[in-house]
C-alpha cells in the first residue's frame, strides 16, 4: 500500500486532534449530498465508496438522508488515519457501512468494477499523486460509475470578519496542497483521467450555517496546520479570531442573546464520470 501521506495532514490529523475535527467541522448542505447520489443513473441500491472519510462527517450525512435505506446497499469507507478511524466506528454504526485502512491510490479492501460511486469529501486535495489516483478510481468503480468530490470552504466573500480570519489562519499553512489553492484540479489533466472519465462538471451552493464564537475558535483549530502549532502560536490564534469575531465586520445575528450568528460558507461537487 501506498504510505504517502502530507506531512501536515499525517500530524494535524493524527491520534487526539480528530475528535475536535469531528465536534468542530461543518455537516454538508442536503441538496449537495441528494446531487452526488442522482450522479449514477442506476435503479439499483449503490456501492460507494468513500475515500478519506475521516471520522464520518459525511457518511452520517449520507445516511441520514430520507431515502437512503432504497439507494445504499453497501458503503466501504477508506481513511488512512487510525485516529479517524476509530472516531469514525464510535460515530458511525449501520449494517451496510465497513471502514478500512487505505490511501487514494491504492484501495486494497475494494475489488475491481466493484463501485457504482466513489466519494471524496474534504480530502481529495490532500492527494500525493493525481494520476495514480485516478487509475485506481477507474479500477474500482463500475462503467458509467462517478467520482464525487466535494468541499465545503468558508466564504471569504461574504463578510469581513469571514476574510479577516482567513488572513489570520491561511499564514500558517506551510505550503500544504489547500483547497483553496485548486492544484487538486491537475488531477484532470492526467492521462489516467483522460483516459477514462469525462471532463468533470461543477456545482456550488452559497449558504450560512448558525455559529458562535467557540465554534469560529474551535473550527479553527482543528484546521490541520493550526492543530500542529505550538501552544504560544496556538493561543495567538485564539486571541485574534477572538477579536476578529467581537469586532464583527459585516456579522449577521441569529440570535444576539445567545451569540448565535450567521457563517458564510460555500460547498463545491464535482463531478467525474466514467467513460
Amino acid at each position: 500500500m501506498s504510505t504517502t501521506v502530507h506531512g501536515v495532514a499525517h500530524v494535524g490529523f493524527a491520534a487526539g486532534t480528530n475528535e475536535l475535527y469531528d465536534r468542530a467541522r461543518p455537516s454538508y448542505p442536503q441538496d449537495s449530498v441528494r446531487f452526488i447520489k442522482k450522479a449514477v443513473d442506476n435503479a439499483r441500491p449503490l456501492n460507494i465508496v468513500e475515500i478519506g472519510a475521516g471520522t464520518g462527517l459525511f457518511t452520517r450525512t449520507l445516511l441520514s438522508d430520507e431515502d437512503n435505506a432504497t439507494r445504499i446497499a453497501s458503503l466501504k469507507a477508506i481513511e488512512p488515519s487510525a485516529g479517524m478511524r476509530e472516531v469514525f466506528k464510535q460515530r458511525v454504526s449501520h449494517e451496510s457501512v465497513s471502514i478500512s485502512d487505505g490511501t487514494f491510490d491504492n484501495v486494497p479492501s475494494v475489488e475491481n468494477g466493484w463501485a457504482d460511486l466513489i466519494i471524496i469529501a474534504q480530502a481529495f486535495h490532500w492527494c500525493p499523486d493525481y494520476g495514480r489516483a485516478c487509475a485506481e478510481f477507474a479500477r474500482i468503480l463500475k462503467p458509467g460509475g462517478a467520482v464525487a468530490f466535494i468541499w465545503n470552504l468558508e466564504n471569504r466573500d461574504a463578510a469581513g470578519w469571514v476574510a479577516q480570519l482567513r488572513d489570520r489562519i491561511e499564514i500558517h499553512e506551510s505550503g500544504s496542497p489547500q483547497f483553496r489553492l485548486g492544484l487538486w484540479r491537475q488531477a484532470f489533466s492526467t492521462e489516467p483521467y483522460n483516459n477514462n472519465f469525462k471532463p468533470p462538471e461543477e456545482k456550488e451552493w452559497v449558504y450560512q450555517v448558525a455559529t458562535s464564537e467557540e465554534i469560529c475558535i474551535d473550527r479553527a483549530l482543528s484546521k490541520s496546520y493550526i492543530s500542529i502549532l505550538p501552544p504560544d502560536q496556538k493561543q495567538s490564534v485564539i486571541e485574534d479570531i477572538n477579536a476578529i469575531v467581537t469586532r464583527g465586520d459585516g456579522k449577521v445575528w441569529i440570535d444576539e442573546s445567545k451569540g448565535v450568528f450567521e457563517y458564510p460558507y460555500r460547498t463545491l461537487v464535482v463531478l467525474a464520470r466514467k467513460k
